[in-house]
């Protein structure tokens, strides 16, 4: 499998959401976050998008978000249970596990998520994780998760104009959490579980700028 072949291509993916603002439609709004969905392309199910701004500038930002081992996502996201580097295609693109423990009260078991994740840095100072679910010959499955697959998603840490000291941060997710959960389970998990994480981000870029 051509591995920066897939994650070049969920990288045009999530450029080509950013770009296109038809259809979606709201499902949460604080004077923080905008939470938009509309139906995936990419599979029976649907794609989420999160609106907000960080308070911090977009190298802390990512800092907090950065896929890798021990790092700070596995201390500050409730949602990540561990986040493993099998292995590193490039510099900037790498097969990650990432295992979430049980949740919504347990009714979702623990998962885990394979995916190749390309990370982007653009001149204007934009830093983007872009991934999408493979299948590698290290990560077969295991009978303690349930296999989830991760469309086309990611995180656009984007700078603020005017103002050099916070992100606007654009997410995107779209995932088949598997395991034959009810459909209302699953449109209920996913604006409440992207409010605590913009929540639990923020917590965290501030003690990192502290």
């Amino acid at each position: 499998m051509d591995y920066r072949e897939a994650a070049s291509w969920a990288a045009e993916r999530l450029q080509s959401y950013r770009k296109d603002c038809s259809g979606w439609r709201s499902c949460k709004r604080t004077n923080e976050l905008s939470i938009s969905w509309r139906p995936s392309t990419e599979f029976r199910g649907n794609i989420y998008k999160a609106e907000g701004i960080m308070p911090a500038k977009p190298e802390d930002v990512f800092k907090c978000l950065k896929p890798e081992a021990g790092g700070l996502r596995e201390k500050w996201d409730p949602n990540v249970k561990e986040i493993e580097v099998v292995e590193e295609i490039s510099e900037d693109v790498s097969i990650v596990r990432t295992i979430t423990p049980s949740a919504f009260m347990k009714i979702i078991s623990p998962r885990e998520f394979i995916d190749v994740v390309l990370i982007k840095r653009d001149e204007d100072g934009t830093i983007t994780s872009n991934a999408t679910n493979v299948e590698h010959p290290l990560c077969q499955p295991r009978p303690s998760y349930v296999r989830g697959l991760n469309y086309p998603c990611g995180c656009f840490c984007i700078p603020a104009p005017g103002e050099p000291c916070k992100t606007q941060l654009l997410s995107f997710f779209q995932t088949d959490l598997g395991g034959n959960l009810p459909q209302t389970v699953v449109e209920s998990f996913f604006p409440s579980s992207m409010t605590g994480f913009y929540s639990n981000l923020t917590k965290a870029v501030l003690k990192l700028a502290a």
